[in-house]
Formats: C-alpha cells, structure tokens, sequence
C-alpha cells in the first residue's frame, strides 16, 4: 500500500512538473493566459490518478506557475474545475470520450463563469470593464487544445493496451 501511494505521488509530480515547465507553451487571449498543456495533464490526472489527486496537481502547477511568473491568478479555476469535473467523471464513467468533454466545461464554462469574482476581488479589474462570462471564451480555446493533445495520446495508449497497464501499475 505504501509503495503504491508513492508511485502516485511521484507521478503526480511529475505531472505539476510538466504543466509548469508546459505553461512556458503559453498564448494571451482577452487578458487570460491559455496554457493547453495544463488541460492535458488535468485529463492524463483523471486517467491515470483519480479526481482529488487531479486537483491536488492543478492547484499545486497554478501556484507554482503563479509564483515563477508563467500564469495569473485566472489559472487556479482555469484548471482546477475541469480537473474535478473531468476526473469525477472519468471515475465514474470509465470512458475517455465523456473524460475529454467534462474538461472543456469543466474549465471553459464553470472555470469561466468562477473567475469573474477572481478578476474582480483579487486582481482589482472593474466590474464594468469586463462581463461575468468574459472569461468563457479564453479557457474554452485554452481546454479544447489540451482535450485534443490528451485524446489523442490517451486513445493511442488504449488502442495498444498500454493505458490498462499503466493503470493496473497504479492500482
């Protein structure tokens, strides 16, 4: 038990690891960093980990990110949303296709729609300078990239069996 636990944490390592050195892959939209490599590794998480170490990994890559300077405050519900939603479902459902959906609305519409109070009570921007669903848009581009780039990875590995060795190793 205590050997599977740290293989699990040593993989979620590695995956704030790369969402942050992948934030530095990183293009401005409407005043929102998109960083399409966090919205892989919050899918690769839900696979691969499970929802709360999914969101352990997105909290931890926002804050790192945030502290290094590679993204702004709109990171923490820019991915930490879609990495619940996404793995709650995939937890659920045991299907990559409805995993990659519930990580785009996860992000774009919840994660959106949660950082307009963020942008007002944190990063002192006006409520009348931007509308409450500003921020759809944005992470919608931002999360449909890195749905792409994890769907196609997630479906080679299942296509050769990898993907259900890779989770027996972690069960």
């Amino acid at each position: 038990m205590k050997n599977l636990s740290v293989k699990k944490l040593a993989l979620a390592g590695m995956f704030c690891a790369l969402a942050v050195v992948g934030s530095v892959f990183s293009f401005p939209i409407f005043g929102s960093k998109c960083a399409p490599v966090q919205h892989m590794v919050n899918i690769l998480c839900a696979v691969l980990l499970g929802p709360y170490y999914g969101v352990g990994v997105a909290f931890v890559a926002s804050l790192l990110r945030n502290l290094l300077g590679l993204g702004s405050l709109m990171a923490f519900p820019g991915s930490m949303f879609g990495a619940l939603l996404c793995g709650l479902t995939y937890h659920k459902a045991k299907q990559l296709l409805p995993t990659l959906v519930a990580e785009v609305f996860g992000t774009s519409i919840l994660g959106g729609l949660c950082a307009y109070p963020v942008a007002i009570l944190l990063m002192g921007k006006s409520a009348g300078d931007i509308a409450f669903y500003a921020y759809i848009i944005p992470f919608l581009v931002s999360t449909a990239g890195g749905a792409v780039i994890a769907g196609v990875l997630l479906f080679s590995l299942q296509r050769s069996g990898a993907l259900r060795s890779m989770q027996a190793s972690l069960t």
